[in-house]
């Protein structure tokens, strides 16, 4: 995927920050902290991979299926700029 490249540094980033998200669940599991606050370190978790899923689906989309921004044909970029609003509604 050529266009990962591109966005490289900051999917590295995202990513890494991520790790740092599961080594403090790590760490609370392993201080045997409250069940709530471990739920919480998980659902930041949750939504910091479903922001990276959303955002690789969306540079998928418009690399290899059509970029809303560019289509010449109204229709098919529509149903693209469609397609990315329903991928970052269902991923939040």
């Amino acid at each position: 995927m050529s266009h990962t490249v591109k966005d490289k540094a900051k999917l590295l980033g995202r990513i890494r920050r991520i790790r740092g998200q599961a080594e403090a669940v790590e760490r609370a599991l392993e201080a045997e902290i409250g069940c709530a606050d471990i739920l919480m370190l998980v659902a930041s978790m949750r939504g910091a991979i479903n922001g990276l899923t959303a955002e690789l689906m969306e540079d998928h989309i418009r690399h290899h299926v059509a970029d809303p921004d560019r289509d010449p044909d109204p229709d098919r970029a529509k149903g693209a700029a469609e397609l990315i609003d329903v991928v970052r509604t269902y991923l939040k």
